[in-house]
């Protein structure tokens, strides 16, 4: 007896071959890219982080956004960073890639190291504050862990005696 005649004929049977239902189109990816802004600390030695509050959200994050359809990674990166900070930046090393899920979809986060040059922050809709803190306190107030090891990639890239362009 064949193992599908014993099936409910109300029950349809199980296919096991994949052609009979291709899996659905996958998402695509979205693409988008962002810096670790950093400077030195005017009030005490050592380094500060940028990290933006996006209201949208309400989390604190590194900035980051969208690239433009044919947009190059770093200059969307550089681009982000102006819109959302304020400040211009001088790009470093390329930091580890960030991917995740967002809203379903996939989503993959190009970072590089940046230091801060000129500028001066301005709120938005989009990002209403920005907050200067030490590597440690940029770390912990991250809201998403995923974000927290790009402080760590950013410290390993800068080699002592490393200063923002002017």
């Amino acid at each position: 007896m064949h193992p599908a005649d014993d099936q409910d004929p109300a029950t349809p049977a199980a296919h096991t071959d994949d052609q009979d239902h291709p899996a659905a189109p996958a998402a695509p990816t979205v693409r988008a890219a962002g810096c670790v802004l950093w400077r030195r600390s005017p009030r005490s030695p050592g380094l500060e982080l940028c990290l933006v509050h996006r209201p949208r959200y309400d989390d604190w994050s590194h900035p980051k956004g969208k690239l433009e359809p044919g947009e190059d990674p770093l200059a969307g990166a550089l681009r982000e960073v102006a819109e959302e900070t304020g400040y211009a930046a001088a790009p470093g090393a390329e930091l580890p890639t960030v991917s995740y899920l967002a809203d379903g979809r996939p989503k993959e986060v190009r970072y590089w190291a940046a230091a801060a040059t000129t500028g001066a922050f301005t709120p938005s809709d989009e990002v209403d504050r920005i907050l200067w803190l030490a590597p440690a306190e940029a770390r912990a107030r991250l809201t998403r862990p995923r974000d927290r090891p790009l402080v760590d990639a950013l410290l390993a890239a800068l080699s002592p005696g490393t200063t923002p362009c002017p």
